[in-house]
C-alpha cells in the first residue's frame, strides 16, 4: 500500500498555518510532513521563507507522531558535515523516522540558482561535481550514523532510527547513484522519464531494501487509492507519494 505524505510551501503559508496544517495532517493519518529547502520565497513564487531545518525543529516540537522529511535539501546550501549533523539532530529531537530527501542542486542556467547568487553561494556548473556532492553527503551520513562508527565521530549526534536518505532525481545517472548508495529515490511522477529512472535505480540497488517514492501537486482525488494515477503507481510499486501544496492551505479529509 502506498503511504501518502504531505508538503506545504513556507513561501506562501505563515508559520501558524504550517503548524496547523501539520497537526491536521497528523490527525488525518498522513505518513510524513515534508518541507522545502529554499533560501528565499521567490523560488516558490512567494514573499517569505523559513529555513529548512529551523522549520523542522519547530515542527518536531509542534507534532508528536507524524514523520518529518525534506523534499528536497539542496546539498549546496550547507557544508556537507553541517547538513548531515542537522539531519541527525532533527531525527534525535523528533524521536521518530526522518526522511532526508536530497537533491544535486541547480545549474547556473536554472532559475533556482538566483537565490544562491543573491547570497554569494557557490553554484556548481558541472553535473559530475553536483552528483559527487550527493555521494559525499550519503557517504558521510553512513560513516557518522553507524553504531560502530569511528572514534572521530563518537560525539556527533547518533540518530535512532537513522534518517532514510532519498535522492530526488531527474536523470538516469543520478538514479543509479541513488540505487547504489541511498535508501531510496524520488521521481516527479509527471516527468516522462520516471519509469526509466526507477528502472535504473532498481538495477543498481539489486536485492537490498530500496524505497521508491514519487511526488505530484496536491489534488484531493489523489488520496483515493482507486484514482487512475494511484493505480498506475501501485503497478510501479511506489512506496510513498508526496503531495506538494504550493498555494494556500489544502482542504484535508478527516482521514486518509
Amino acid at each position: 500500500m502506498t503511504i501518502i505524505d504531505l508538503q506545504v510551501s513556507p513561501a506562501v503559508l505563515a508559520w501558524p498555518e504550517i503548524r496547523e496544517t501539520a497537526l491536521r495532517a497528523e490527525a488525518a493519518g498522513f505518513g510524513a510532513f515534508h518541507v522545502f529547502d529554499h533560501l528565499a520565497g521567490v523560488a516558490l513564487e512567494g514573499d517569505a521563507m523559513i529555513e529548512c531545518f529551523s522549520l523542522l525543529g519547530a515542527l518536531a516540537e509542534a507534532t508528536s507522531t507524524i514523520e518529518l522529511g525534506t523534499m528536497v535539501v539542496n546539498v549546496w546550501n550547507r557544508q556537507v558535515g553541517t547538513l548531515v549533523t542537522a539531519a541527525a539532530s532533527i531525527a534525535h529531537v523528533s524521536d521518530r523516522q526522518f526522511h532526508l530527501g536530497i537533491g544535486a542542486g541547480a545549474s547556473p542556467a536554472s532559475a533556482w540558482a538566483a537565490e544562491q547568487r543573491a547570497v554569494r553561494a557557490h553554484v556548481e556548473p558541472t553535473v559530475a561535481a553536483r552528483h559527487e556532492r550527493v555521494r559525499e553527503v550519503i557517504d558521510l551520513a553512513a560513516s557518522t550514523w553507524r553504531v560502530d562508527r569511528e572514534e572521530q565521530f563518537s560525539t556527533f549526534p547518533l540518530p535512532s532510527p537513522a534518517p532514510k536518505i532519498i535522492v530526488g532525481v531527474n536523470s538516469t545517472a543520478l538514479s543509479r547513484l541513488a540505487g547504489e548508495r541511498a535508501d531510496g529515490i524520488n521521481v516527479k511522477w509527471n516527468h516522462p522519464g520516471h519509469d526509466e529512472f526507477l528502472a535504473a535505480a532498481d538495477e543498481a540497488a539489486g536485492d537490498r531494501p530500496f524505497i521508491r517514492t514519487a511526488y505530484l501537486s496536491y489534488e484531493r482525488g489523489l488520496l483515493d487509492a482507486d484514482h487512475p494515477t494511484r493505480i498506475e503507481m501501485a503497478d510501479r510499486r511506489i512506496d510513498r507519494l508526496v503531495l506538494a501544496v504550493f498555494g494556500s492551505a489544502p482542504d484535508l479529509p478527516a482521514s486518509v
